[in-house]
């Protein structure tokens, strides 16, 4: 459960309670947010299997001590053998399945890039001590999580196929109930081999040498290669004055543009109040414009040619928002874009503040589990195009489009606020409530639980809607179908509306966390 705690001098927030236990422990050891972070991440990937693997992506921010801010991409880019004529043969980019595990695993490279600013830093706990939570827990077993039983893999029969998943993931032939004990012995091992020989073997020894063979036994298009040639990168963050703080978020190939111009749309819209119809419409409108231009540029790195900077500066700003209509809504036929991931945060008692994000894309990516090291493969590729000219193509050493994207903000007064959710397309509009309310003077508590809105499709859905959870306003609801937004109320399901968290740490060093209801974790300081 969300904890907006008394002030602590350092706090983890994170979807699953036995994560943020990890990241507390190390912090407890006298480990800096980065290396609480690299141990969260490892046990979120034993307890949450659904949402993001070892074998999956991940982006963070980090902002040390001193207030600079950094940026680490750690997405794998498309194997030797994923190209778009191969796929085109297979009649499109599979689902599920070998196919679809067409991206090399990135999250790992992320956090080798980050334990090494930790050690610049001054960060000297040794690795296996990180990881042993995560091993441990993978080995003695945990309790199957509410969210990852929510989710039914028997309606999607080619999750099921995949090799390896049922074998791992189901209990007695079947999906496993909420609160059963599941143990992962080979992801286990795996742990416990990159804690003795350190976090390149991933990528460049004995770990690299399985993932590969295995791939190559199942047929991906991921090769030995594509592994020895992988590094994740320093990226220059993205940055937005708003009028009380400075935010910051991830660059291309993410959709961090989108999270920083809808508020700063929502800032030129200039609502009265922060809830009701005029909150509501300026986020919903803001974020038709920004889904517009990420579509249209975000795309990896190597390949972007817009001017970001520029996408986020007043005048640009200042255009893009007279074209939003304050009192009726426009259309937009967003495409659908599901997406299973956890974000994660961390602040130590140095100061030092990490966002985090890691996901396989949908649950269980690919549905492919390498039976020798227990690593979940990603379903990324899917954001790849096949249509010729379109502005993420599928070729290899590609990276695909992410919606990924975690999130920080430094106010005026001091305050730094890690934050962020889960949600795909959902990311931005949950990041923009997020922060509003609390850029509002809501507390943490209230700001991450209060009732949200989804604008777009969820993954599964026919319909461009506006979905409100349970819980919304009536008369903002009422308010906004008057203004021409289709409403669509989506009662009982916890995991649509996002997975979100915050911590702020003020000015005289004292830190405050909170975590969603909606999720299966909590906030932990000390």
């Amino acid at each position: 459960m969300p904890q907006d705690f008394p002030y602590s001098r350092a706090a983890v927030a994170a979807p699953h309670a036995l994560a943020a236990e990890a990241g507390r422990d190390v912090l407890l050891q006298g480990g800096d947010a980065i290396e609480a972070m690299i141990a969260m991440a490892a046990a979120i990937a034993v307890v949450y299997p659904h949402m993001n693997s070892i074998g999956g992506d991940g982006f963070w921010l980090i902002r040390d001590a001193r207030g600079k801010v950094r940026a680490i991409e750690a997405c794998g880019y498309a194997g030797e053998s994923a190209t778009a004529e191969s796929y085109r043969k297979l009649g499109g980019i599979p689902s599920r399945g070998p196919k679809a595990a067409l991206t090399a695993p990135g999250t790992v490279g992320g956090w080798k890039l980050a334990r090494e600013l930790s050690k610049a830093l001054g960060g000297r706990l040794p690795l296996k001590d990180l990881l042993a939570r995560a091993e441990s827990l993978a080995r003695a077993g945990v309790a199957v999580s509410p969210s990852e039983a929510r989710f039914d893999p028997l309606k999607h029969p080619d999750l099921v196929a995949a090799p390896g998943f049922a074998k791992t993931f189901f209990l007695d032939g079947k999906p496993a109930p909420a609160g059963a004990t599941r143990k992962l012995p080979r992801l286990a091992d795996t742990l416990e081999r990159l804690g003795h020989a350190g976090l390149d073997d991933f990528y460049r020894g004995d770990i690299a040498r399985e993932i590969a063979g295995e791939l190559e036994e199942l047929g991906s298009p991921v090769t030995r290669a594509d592994l020895k040639n992988y590094e994740a990168n320093w990226r220059r963050p993205l940055s937005l004055r708003v009028k009380n703080a400075t935010l910051f978020n991830t660059p291309a190939p993410t959709q961090g543009l989108a999270s920083l111009m809808m508020l700063g749309l929502y800032e030129r819209i200039a609502p009265r109040a922060v809830e009701g119809f005029a909150h509501a419409h300026a986020l919903v409108e803001g974020f038709k414009r920004a889904a517009k231009w990420r579509d249209e540029t975000c795309v990896d790195f190597a390949h972007a040619t817009a001017d970001f900077d520029k996408m986020l500066s007043p005048d640009f700003l200042e255009a893009e928002c007279e074209r939003i209509d304050k009192q009726r809504a426009a259309a937009w036929p967003l495409k659908a874009d599901g997406g299973d991931t956890v974000w994660m945060g961390a602040i130590d008692s140095n100061g030092i503040a990490v966002s985090f994000i890691q996901s396989v894309y949908w649950e269980y990516g690919s549905g492919c589990v390498l039976e020798r090291t227990g690593i979940t493969m990603p379903n990324r590729g899917l954001a790849f195009s096949l249509e010729p000219g379109a502005p993420n193509p599928l070729m290899p050493g590609r990276r695909p489009f992410h919606t990924l994207n975690p999130a920080l903000a430094v106010f005026n007064d001091g305050r730094v606020m890690p934050y962020g959710s889960m949600g795909g397309d959902g990311q931005p509009q949950f990041q923009a409530q997020v922060f509003t309310r609390i850029n509002a003077g809501a507390s943490l508590d209230e700001a991450v639980a209060a009732p949200r809105h989804l604008f777009g499709r969820a993954w599964g859905d026919s319909s461009v809607t506006l979905k409100l959870e349970e819980g919304y306003d009536d008369s903002t609801a009422s308010a906004l179908a008057r203004a021409g937004h289709e409403i669509e109320w989506r009662a009982g399901n916890r995991d649509l509306f996002g997975h979100a968290g915050a911590l702020v740490r003020k000015p005289d060093g004292r830190v405050a966390a909170a975590h969603d209801p909606r999720s299966d974790g909590g906030a932990m300081g000390f």
